[in-house]
């Protein structure tokens, strides 16, 4: 190859050798540089999407910090079995005439509904987790056959959260 390289005219040395150099910049640009570039700016985007997700969970920390996140500060738990305070609610708002069982499991109680109204019933397991520390573990929903709209059938496992 020397021999070859020694045998061309000054001017096409002089050739060779730029070329010889653009195509050395060209294989570490492509080859090194590119690449390292890519993987920086993925772990740039990711740090920044933790960084907005942390920025976002920030208000829980104060939740957190009280022992039960799934409770706003300062709201009392009732010392009342979970059955007494889900029969009690429900007479309050009016929906015992659509539960059909209540059953007591080890850890809190087993409700089931037929032809409730969904917001009537979301606004009870608002109260429930917001006043008295209990919250769904379990459920099914499904719309109830024959009746108006907004109506569904429910089976609800409540416990207290921890």
């Amino acid at each position: 190859m020397r021999d070859w390289y020694e045998n061309l005219e000054a001017r096409e040395q002089v050739f060779v050798l730029v070329g010889a150099v653009f195509v050395v910049i060209a294989l570490l640009f492509y080859g090194l540089w590119q690449p390292l570039d890519k993987r920086h700016t993925q772990v740039a985007t990711s740090v920044e999407n933790f960084e907005q997700a942390l920025a976002a969970m920030q208000p829980l920390r104060e939740l957190v910090a009280n022992g039960n996140p799934n409770r706003p500060a300062g709201a009392p738990i009732s010392q009342q079995a979970p059955i007494i305070v889900v029969s009690q609610t429900l007479q309050r708002r009016g929906l015992e005439q659509y539960n059909r069982r209540s059953a007591p499991t080890p850890n809190g109680v087993q409700v089931r509904f037929e032809n409730v109204a969904f917001d009537e019933l979301v606004l009870w397991l608002g109260e429930l987790g917001n006043n008295y520390g209990l919250i769904v573990q379990q459920g099914t929903m499904q719309l109830a056959p024959q009746a108006g709209p907004g109506r569904i059938n429910a089976s609800l496992t409540l416990e207290r959260a921890l």
